[in-house]
């Protein structure tokens, strides 16, 4: 192929100055560009605008929806969600979440955790499962010929777990390892900490499994946690990737038959704030100052201010490789990170559930520098509630880097499956992305003052890790938001 290129090449080569002066010989008698072609039928044109794939939802008899989203893609994305976390634990199954997350897709009463295996690697299929504060999750990924054979077999794992003894065992031993890995990360146990001196109640449950739980947790704590909160009114199947009719054929007998369960109650939590102290031999000392974020999720407006208000205030490492587009044009790093040598992080945090919510700063720095980089933390919030602090110019690209970053995740197939899933458990519905970059453009100015305002004005909580004797006292750094 190559050789017969070549030779065309050379013939061409030696009558090129023919060629060129035939060109331009002729090139008064060359047609328009847009003459039409005898005996030629073009294409017709791709539209200017093309619609959305539109989220179509089925709710069953016993309150299990099912979600799909069709998408032009060969691969297909699936999960179940449901309404059940870590605060649904009582003091007997504390840990359960965190347990049942490691449990996912072992062995159930149809299959051993060897034929699980088998038939995901037989489609080139990736499982994953992820348990929250407030949601359980599991997910199948793989072709869409494949499409039977993940509904049903996700769907085994979920409805269907054996809770081998030497299974569960396993899986204690390993999150022990686990639990001394994440005591050696301060930035996962201060996050964690706000949590639980932050609120009283059902928030202030550990993600983790307690150490003092690990030799509690058996077969039957599990059963009973999943009989409880495994209901079909908090159950939804979310699909991205597949066509609705499909999905509902396939779906619906496996799940028709889940019991519907009583309305649900989410167990109470009431944010009181607090202080976290855990002393440990590091060369760094991290903290963090949080505050409460009145409605979550179902106070839509506040949540899509506090969506720009983070993403304005940013922040990062000391050392962040690229440019703009990694946040170093954020505040935190242009008035922090830049100023002071001796912080290594610094950025703002948030954490969000139905009714309430958390927004923060978290930072590390040196033991010596830590009281110093905790009031640099408050006067970067007092700022923030400042009229005039924030110009049009910030909130624009704060606001422009939010639909970026909402944008480029929902190009991803398995986000796509996840957003219906969580949105449906939250809303009842999946709102369309179009309404969401409006609520964006509709931030204004005062918006990010009143945000900063009202969410100062809650408690403060507090939580250091690392040379705690260095670190202000509670009263002395509260006192700055709510002076007398």
């Amino acid at each position: 192929m190559y050789r017969v290129a070549l030779s065309r090449f050379r013939a061409l080569k030696g009558r090129s100055g023919n060629l060129a002066a035939a060109r331009y010989a002729t090139s008064s008698a060359v047609a328009p560009l847009d003459t039409p072609l005898d005996s030629v039928s073009l294409p017709p044109p791709l539209p200017d605008y093309i619609a959305p794939s539109e989220t179509k939802i089925k709710t069953l008899s016993n309150g299990v929806r099912i979600a799909s989203e069709q998408l032009p893609t060969p691969a297909a994305s699936i999960g179940l969600f449901i309404n059940c976390g870590s605060i649904y634990e009582t003091p007997i199954s504390s840990g359960a979440s965190h347990l049942l997350e490691r449990m996912a897709f072992k062995s159930t009463t149809n299959r051993s955790h060897l034929r699980v295996v088998r038939e995901v690697e037989a489609i080139g299929g990736n499982t994953l499962a992820s348990a929250t504060r407030g949601c359980m999750t599991y997910t199948f990924d793989a072709l869409k010929t494949y499409v039977p054979e993940m509904v049903e077999l996700l769907i085994d794992c979920v409805r269907n777990p054996a809770f081998l003894e030497w299974e569960i065992n396993e899986e204690l031993q390993k999150i022990k390892a686990e639990l001394e890995e994440v005591s050696k990360n301060p930035e996962r146990l201060i996050l964690e900490a706000v949590h639980s001196a932050g609120y009283s109640g059902a928030l202030a449950n550990p993600l983790l499994v307690p150490e003092s739980a690990i030799d509690r947790l058996d077969s039957d704590i599990l059963e009973e946690f999943i009989t409880e909160n495994y209901k079909g009114n908090r159950i939804v199947l979310a699909a991205s990737g597949i066509e609705h009719e499909e999905l509902l054929q396939i779906a619906e007998p496996l799940l028709s038959d889940l019991p519907a369960g009583p309305p649900l109650n989410e167990p109470k939590s009431v944010y009181v704030g607090g202080d976290f102290r855990r002393r440990a031999d590091s060369p760094s000392t991290h903290f963090a100052l949080a505050f409460e974020v009145p409605g979550g999720w179902n106070n839509e407006k506040d949540t899509v201010t506090l969506t720009v208000l983070q993403m304005l205030m940013g922040g990062g490492g000391s050392f962040s490789a690229g440019g703009p587009g990694k946040g170093m044009h954020s505040r935190l790093y242009l008035r922090v990170l830049n100023e002071y040598q001796q912080i290594h992080s610094f950025s703002a945090f948030n954490s969000i559930f139905n009714n309430t919510g958390l927004f923060g700063i978290y930072g590390s720095t040196s033991s010596d520098f830590v009281s110093r980089a905790v009031e640099i933390a408050a006067e970067e919030l007092l700022v923030l509630a400042t009229e005039g602090s924030v110009s049009q110019l910030m909130i624009k690209r704060a606001q422009e880097a939010t639909k970026s970053a909402v944008l480029m995740n929902l190009e991803s197939r398995m986000i796509i499956a996840e957003d219906i899933g969580r949105q449906i458990l939250t809303y009842g519905e999946r709102k369309s992305v179009n309404a969401f970059l409006k609520m964006v453009d509709e931030v204004t100015l005062r918006d990010i003052t009143n945000m900063a305002k009202k969410i100062i004005s809650s408690p403060l909580t507090m939580a250091y890790y690392g040379d705690v004797f260095r670190v202000p006292s509670y009263e002395s750094v509260s006192s700055k938001f709510h002076a007398k």
